[in-house]
């Protein structure tokens, strides 16, 4: 077991409340078993669920056996946490489509045949059905003073708002959040929760539940949210949440997002995210300051986090989109490769029927793929140099596209001047 986890947390930025400060003592004891919960508010997690299921890896890699919690039951309430307004309910088939999603995101990150500390996920849902209203009364709310839930920050600050207020539905969440941690310490021996610094009120309302329940002492730590130097939310692409679905963002539009990324944010992203110490991380950024304009800090980012959402193949699937958008030919690729690096991009399929015999005319494919409105636009696409087919510029109103333009088993790329493309599938 690695005895540094604290520290390791700690210069990295991560550790951001803790309700002990003998904590690191405790964890270099023996191994402990820690959980983060996840709700299910949509089938797929986002940018800033990373540091949660980074540190949960983390603490695994340290010896500690990590749990991911899916609220299947909390999600059918809604956490007022950070939150202006109350958040729309959501049915139960929808809830468990998104447990599903979050399930098989989970599994790429932990290890679940460790032979020591194997990773779990539960879900609350499995624990909070049987429970009647009475018995959750009796047996669990009697615990709850109403004078300390009301002290709780995410409870200020929406009873201070008279445009909003706050139900009694999300009044209760701190409850249940609570009580998932007492359940988790008799069911798996689980003494520590993490979670983001907007979490801290229903970590210590865990840890006060446990007390007065009767189990020895829980541990709560938290960490920093995920927001750029100026204080403003990291993770929003263009089209909203930076999804780590690669259905909902591409790996391609994932890896261009950290490559925007501002100078002012490289530290703090590379000591979240990747598993470089920090000497290395201070060396890379001293070279990058030397020439910025190289972007090195950037696309190195890019790979770390790229890697660590999407595996090797999303990364190398995000590399090569990167060089086909910035003009590189278009060959030697598979079908499921082109449409995950085309993922974006607006596509139709045609007959395979059309490219036999004399071919489809080029200037057919480009206003049925929707790159020219009429074939007069198409022709005078063609003769200003703007049209290409597989990032190959073509010069003849006349061409034909046959068998042999296709990449893969049945796929073409056109494109339409700098950035306008158009994928044709042949059926």
């Amino acid at each position: 077991m690695t005895p540094c986890i604290v520290s390791e947390l700690n210069w990295r930025g991560l550790l951001y409340q803790q309700t002990d400060e003998k904590m690191a003592a405790w964890l270099n004891e023996k191994p402990r078993t820690v959980y983060a919960g996840f709700d299910p508010t949509a089938d797929s997690l986002h940018a800033g669920h990373l540091i949660a299921l980074n540190n949960l890896r983390r603490f695994q890699l340290a010896g500690h056996r990590p749990i991911a919690l899916i609220g299947g039951a909390t999600g059918m309430i809604g956490d007022p946490s950070g939150r202006d307004e109350e958040r729309s309910l959501l049915t139960f088939e929808t809830l468990q489509k998104n447990v599903a999603g979050l399930t098989e995101q989970i599994s790429r990150f932990l290890d679940f045949d460790h032979p020591t500390v194997p990773a779990v996920v539960a879900n609350n849902y499995d624990w909070f059905e049987p429970i009647s209203c009475i018995d959750f009364l009796r047996d669990i709310g009697k615990h709850f003073p109403v004078n300390v839930m009301l002290a709780k920050d995410s409870v200020k600050s929406r009873l201070a708002r008279e445009e909003s207020g706050l139900s009694y539905t999300e009044f209760s969440y701190q409850l249940l959040q609570a009580y998932d941690f007492v359940h988790l310490y008799r069911q798996f021996d689980c003494e520590l929760q993490i979670g983001g610094s907007d979490q801290w009120g229903n970590i210590t309302a865990g840890v006060d539940l446990g007390r007065r329940m009767g189990c020895p002492q829980l541990y709560g730590m938290t960490y920093p949210l995920l927001t750029k130097s100026d204080g403003t939310k990291m993770g929003k692409s263009a089209d909203g949440a930076l999804w780590i679905d690669p259905a909902r963002v591409s790996p391609y539009t994932f890896y261009q997002y950290w490559i925007n990324l501002g100078d002012d944010d490289l530290d703090r992203c590379f000591r979240f995210f990747s598993d470089m110490i920090e000497e290395e991380i201070v060396s890379l950024l001293k070279t990058h300051d030397e020439d910025r304009g190289r972007r090195e800090g950037q696309r190195r980012l890019a790979a770390e986090i790229t890697k660590l959402v999407h595996g090797e193949a999303g990364l190398d699937t995000a590399l090569k989109a990167t060089e086909i958008f910035f003009g590189a030919e278009i060959a030697d690729l598979s079908d499921e490769q082109l449409l995950s690096i085309f993922a974006d991009v607006p596509s139709t399929k045609l007959g395979r029927d059309q490219l036999s015999g004399e071919g489809l005319g080029l200037l057919d494919a480009m206003t049925s793929a929707g790159l020219a409105k009429t074939k007069s636009e198409a022709r005078r696409t063609v003769k200003q140099g703007g049209a290409y087919v597989n990032n190959r510029r073509e010069s003849d109103v006349d061409r034909a596209l046959s068998e042999a333009d296709l990449v893969g088993t049945s796929t073409l790329v056109l494109r339409s001047g700098k950035k306008r493309y158009a994928v044709v599938h042949f059926e």
